[in-house]
This record gives C-alpha cells, sequence and structure tokens, in this order.
C-alpha cells in the first residue's frame, strides 16, 4: 500500500500531441510523440501504440501522461514523460484521456 503522499508525488498532467513521429529505431513498434503540457512546456515520449492509433488521429488528441520520472534514453530518443493507457486482452495500450476538453497542463487527481 502506498500513502497519499507518495501518490502525490506523482505527477499526472493533461497534454495535448502536436506532434507524431515513427519511431523506426524502437525494439517494438513505437511513435515518438510530441505533448504540449501548457506552463511545464513540451515534452517528447516514445508510446508503443501504433497497433491501435494511426499518426493523423494522435494529433491534437489530449492524453494523461506522469511528468515527472527522470528522462529515459530509448535509443537515440530521450523520452521525458510517460503517456498513460490500459492494457487490453490482447496487450494493446488504450490511452487513457479526458472525456471533455480540459487546459493543458492541469493535474490527475
Amino acid at each position: 500500500m502506498i500513502s497519499w503522499d507518495d501518490f502525490q508525488k506523482i505527477q499526472m498532467r493533461v497534454g495535448t500531441i502536436l506532434e507524431v513521429n515513427d519511431f523506426p529505431g524502437a525494439r517494438k513498434p513505437a511513435y515518438q510523440l510530441s505533448i504540449n503540457f501548457g506552463e511545464l512546456g513540451i515534452k517528447r515520449s516514445s508510446a508503443q501504440i501504433t497497433s491501435l492509433y494511426s499518426k493523423e488521429e494522435l494529433k491534437g488528441k489530449q492524453v494523461i501522461a506522469v511528468v515527472n520520472f527522470p528522462v529515459k534514453q530509448i535509443g537515440n530518443f530521450f523520452s521525458e514523460c510517460l503517456v498513460l493507457g490500459v492494457y487490453n486482452e490482447h496487450n494493446e495500450v488504450v490511452l487513457l484521456q479526458p472525456t471533455l476538453k480540459v487546459k493543458n497542463g492541469c493535474r490527475i487527481g
């Protein structure tokens, strides 16, 4: 079990995907995302979401991500946040997102 204080340390925020690129160097199929988190700025992430989402439909979509992990190097790419999703029965990632549009950078709680 974690405490409420532990949960408060996790900075989950809403951001809008600005740019989506293929990530040919990834071990598993993935995209490189640029996400606008409002006052927190633009952060990049690698996301293994190619089986359910096209690049075109991702652009402009709001997503939820953890923004206070240390930067993680994946090949020649530096991931600055972790986009959150649910693994379905086929082990594909279904993105978590708000049901209504909210301001980029809003905190999840």
